[in-house]
């Protein structure tokens, strides 16, 4: 690994077979680049044990199991969900999702999701362990949820490849949130996001790469993978007039915090 800043991709997909059928290339250029950790986040019961599975041994692979809104029907909701929050239980496992709120395909009923959602919530919070939310399309219905959620506390968490309004920012960040900023921070018209991630408070903010999705500007287009952070995390110290060092110092503080990794790396070890 070369010297330098380090960073936490706080949300890929590294079961994917676009990623794991070559993970051992794709980790050696993740830690050429400078990453330190990954959290590898599920999308069904059987894609949560496959991450837990994937991330066994590992020192710098952490699983999450969820339920993905777009998903729900892939397999019967009960049992999927059984099965999701005995793996939740495992100390292994960081994170409760990728759960959330998706109008956008309009596949699964509305009412499905957002019972999912609660439970993921009420499960995040039994377990004191961070719930990862997905959001597309349907930001006021989700952030009213998370607001009755709030009354019982922070939600601890994060809103992932956070592509919002200054006012959703606002209202996750009252509920508790982190707010995660994936490769499209970096596509030119882009510009509103950009202002919003500008604002976000500096122990609140998280850098992802959603691979194999949502590659930055350099590789649009392309299959993502966590090695391509550089490009987010570059666009990120722009748009807020910090250093990339800065930024990177910070959003991997955050991360190791919230997914409770442990004490942060030293920006520049040892060799």
């Amino acid at each position: 690994m070369k010297s330098g800043p380090r960073l936490v991709d706080s949300h890929c997909h590294l079961t994917d077979p676009r990623l794991r059928d070559e993970i051992g290339p794709v980790a050696e250029r993740a830690h050429q680049a400078g990453l330190v950790a990954a959290i590898v986040v599920g999308t069904s019961a059987a894609n949560s044990h496959e991450c837990v599975e994937l991330c066994e041994g590992s020192d710098w692979m952490f699983p999450t199991a969820g339920l993905h809104p777009c998903h729900l029907l892939e397999e019967p909701f009960e049992p999927a969900w059984g099965k999701v929050e005995s793996l939740a239980r495992l100390g292994v496992v960081r994170a409760l999702g990728e759960t959330g709120l998706d109008n956008y395909w309009k596949e699964v009923p509305l009412d499905l999701q957002e019972d999912s959602l609660r439970r993921h919530l009420s499960l995040s919070r039994e377990l004191d362990k961070p719930v990862i939310l997905h959001c597309r399309d349907a930001a006021d219905r989700l952030l009213l949820i998370l607001g009755e959620a709030a009354r019982s506390g922070p939600v601890s968490g994060v809103l992932h490849s956070f592509a919002g309004t200054e006012r959703e920012a606002e209202a996750g960040l009252a509920a508790g949130l982190h707010l995660s900023f994936s490769g499209m921070i970096t596509y030119p018209k882009n510009e509103n996001l950009r202002r919003v991630a500008a604002v976000i408070p500096n122990d609140r903010i998280l850098i992802e790469t959603d691979a194999p999705y949502l590659a930055p500007q350099p590789w649009r287009g392309k299959r993502n993978e966590p090695s391509h952070m550089v490009a987010t995390c570059e666009a990120l110290a722009r748009a807020r007039g910090q250093t990339f060092a800065e930024v990177a110092a910070l959003t991997t503080a955050n991360a190791f915090r919230l997914f409770r990794l442990g004490p942060p790396p030293s920006p520049n070890p040892m060799m």
